[in-house]
């Protein structure tokens, strides 16, 4: 049996269980496996990972790729789907960089690398469609866009920007297909940046490196707590070497973005503010996001933040010195217009 490479370069293995219906049909109920045994496989030297879909995302502008299968086994899971249970296609990384390679057609605009963040997109475009439908902007237009590049994808309106992402799933502790991947679109000079989408537990310092000299060019890192105890319980792994990674990943040179979810009775404001202030002390300028948690998976029965407690997060996380912090999910806290101008009054730069 092939040993757990997280296991092989001193690391714990992930809580990387995933589900799949067994191929006979007199077993009726769900088998489980290792996500790198499930959801990727090797067939003539080339990997293979199951992909759910591809195309053109909101709020973040840029091509995602939705991976089947994970390392982690998050309660809150908002893609347990196709994460927690085998869904998907097989696809090889010369047949998504097919795609790639169209979708580089498509671009309405092209990014610097220090801007290959899902955080950035905010700053072009608001994703209401006014100016498509009405010809006029809304009052919070960036003004930065001109209509022509604005396109409708399955998620709304939005330009198309000069990014390619891994979403959905994690398997980055197998590297070998994301780097194969992002060494494809770099060859091509489809002038694309590649941003990974991850909880960080399969970027070892040896992993790491490996995605730097394949191409890869950010992550955005979804630190899903402060403490290790709670960490452990939302996710089925600790947080130790994820708290590390913010600085490994900026000593290596890459674009880095962070997001933080805030689940009411677990990851609170105190645990927002630990988080501020850690990435403070490293870089200010590192983007981050503060998302608003709806109940999905194991915690469906648990309720999302209310406008005055994002409020309160989002000043906690200015206040440690981050000076590029945002709000997520506004349609989770804000319920209605009143609450709305509230936001605008306090809180207009996290939008």
């Amino acid at each position: 049996m092939e040993k757990c490479k997280m296991l092989e370069q001193g690391f714990k293995q992930g809580s990387c269980l995933t589900f799949y219906k067994s191929e006979n049909w007199y077993i009726k109920k769900y088998l489980s496996d290792t996500a790198c045994k499930v959801t990727l496989k090797w067939e003539n030297n080339t990997p293979y990972r199951l992909i759910k879909a591809i195309q053109l995302s909101r709020p973040e502008d840029y091509l995602s790729i939705y991976q089947s299968g994970c390392n982690f086994s998050c309660l809150k899971c908002h893609s347990w789907e196709f994460t927690q249970y085998k869904n998907g296609i097989w696809m090889s990384p010369k047949e998504v960089v097919k795609i790639c390679e169209e979708y580089a057609k498509l671009v309405t605009v092209k990014e610097p690398r220090k801007r290959a963040t899902s955080f950035h997109a905010q700053d072009l475009c608001k994703h209401c469609g006014t100016c498509i439908l009405t010809e006029k902007r809304s009052e919070l237009c960036p003004g930065t866009l001109e209509p022509i590049q604005i396109l409708l994808s399955p998620q709304g309106y939005g330009p198309a920007r000069n990014i390619v992402a891994f979403t959905g799933g994690d398997l980055v502790c197998n590297p070998e297909w994301y780097s194969q991947v992002a060494e494809k679109i770099k060859e091509l000079n489809l002038d694309l940046w590649i941003l990974l989408e991850t909880n960080g537990y399969g970027l070892t310092p040896k992993n790491l490196d490996l995605l730097k000299n394949s191409g890869i060019d950010a992550f955005w890192l979804d630190i899903k707590a402060w403490d290790n105890e709670i960490h452990k319980k939302l996710t089925g792994c600790e947080n130790t070497w994820i708290l590390k990674l913010p600085e490994e990943i900026l000593k290596r040179d890459f674009t880095l973005e962070v997001l933080s979810l805030y689940i009411p009775e677990w990851v609170e404001t105190d645990q927002i503010k630990k988080i501020s202030k850690h990435l403070a002390k490293i870089e200010p300028e590192i983007p981050f996001t503060i998302l608003a948690f709806f109940g999905e998976y194991k915690l469906k029965n648990y309720r999302s933040p209310t406008l005055s407690e994002m409020l309160e997060a989002y000043q906690v996380a200015k206040e440690s010195g981050l000076k590029r912090v945002r709000l997520g999910n506004i349609g989770v806290f804000v319920k209605n217009e009143e609450e709305f101008e509230i936001l605008l009054k306090y809180a207009k730069d996290a939008i």
